[in-house]
């Protein structure tokens, strides 16, 4: 086993903090490496929402309501709230014959600090429109009523969405069986399994071979403002790129990515779940594959705004 990926946080010229990260790189032939333990398990959390969404252009919802670009990659997102999310996300709940009282994500304020005060200002009340992942539910909701299925409770496991596909895609695409397994609650309501972080990075790697995750990965890098929203790193990096590569970040430091033309594949996870060890170990890996997007972390800054240390990450 190789060592783990590290990120450490300075102050000035003192290490005051040091992450650990593992990673994992895998193939469109299926090869395999990586840093540290890339067979350790992990929850996915929303890193996996591309392979989430593969059943809505699998099963022919996406074309039976003429989804955007823009919609695909909000069903693949964990958006900020801003304003064009939300709107995105009601006019489309509105063509599929539904409004956001058949969002089952729950409430939270925007991700994004402006767009909650906008709201505070205007007196309005955040709905579950405003959910990071009220993108994928609403991506849910078109397979439901593309396939006749009754909506209602379809963040279930034993929901047929849930069961018959969502869960089947991520079987097929991360090549494991998940019948004896019991899901846990991610932060949405969803289901989310434990998978081996090399299962989760050969998940990305292996939909990018077919014509559903091509389109998937060409919506998320043709819209990166409705993957996250601005100043986000997915947002950045995609922007920074411009095409061939797509990223997506997830709770408790998961981040995965992949190179759409080579169909090489990564994901990282920090052991303790930092989220800015994650983002710091993902743009290294990015580097270290020859992907460089070009993309620096904010500094550390005090209350003044002044510069007073920096993340830096190698083995």
């Amino acid at each position: 086993m190789s060592p783990p990926v590290v990120v450490e946080v300075l102050r000035g010229h003192v290490i005051e903090s040091r992450h650990e990260v593992d990673v994992a790189v895998v193939g469109a032939d299926g090869h395999r490496s990586g840093f540290g333990n890339p067979g350790r398990n992990v929850l996915a959390r929303s890193a996996i929402k591309p392979i989430q969404a593969f059943p809505l252009v699998a099963t022919g919802a996406a074309d039976a309501f003429d989804l955007s670009q823009r919609r695909l990659a909000l069903s693949c997102a964990s958006h900020n709230g801003e304003a064009g999310h939300v709107d995105e996300v009601v006019s489309w709940l509105g063509d599929i014959g539904l409004d956001p009282s058949a969002l089952e994500c729950g409430v939270h304020p925007p991700i994004d600090g402006s767009a909650c005060d906008a709201l505070v200002e205007a007196g309005v009340s955040p709905g579950a429109q405003h959910n990071n992942c009220s993108g994928k539910h609403s991506g849910f909701l078109t397979t439901c009523v593309h396939l006749g299925l009754d909506p209602a409770g379809y963040i279930r496991p034993e929901h047929a969405v849930q069961r018959d596909h969502i869960t089947k895609a991520i079987e097929a695409a991360c090549e494991v069986s998940l019948d004896d397994e019991t899901p846990v609650v991610d932060g949405c309501g969803i289901p989310v399994w434990e998978l081996t972080l090399d299962s989760l990075a050969g998940g990305w790697a292996r939909i990018s071979g077919t014509d559903e995750g091509r389109r998937l990965y060409a919506a998320m890098a043709a819209e990166p403002f409705f993957v996250a929203g601005s100043g986000r790193l997915s947002t950045r990096v995609m922007e920074a790129v411009g095409g061939p590569v797509a990223v997506k970040g997830g709770a408790e430091g998961v981040f995965c990515g992949v190179h759409v033309e080579s169909g090489l594949a990564w994901a990282v996870k920090a052991r303790d779940g930092a989220g800015r060890a994650a983002e710091a170990a993902m743009l290294w890996v990015m580097r270290d594959l020859g992907f460089d997007p070009g993309v620096e972390l904010d500094p550390l800054a005090n209350a003044a705004g002044r510069r007073v240390g920096e993340l830096r990450a190698g083995v």
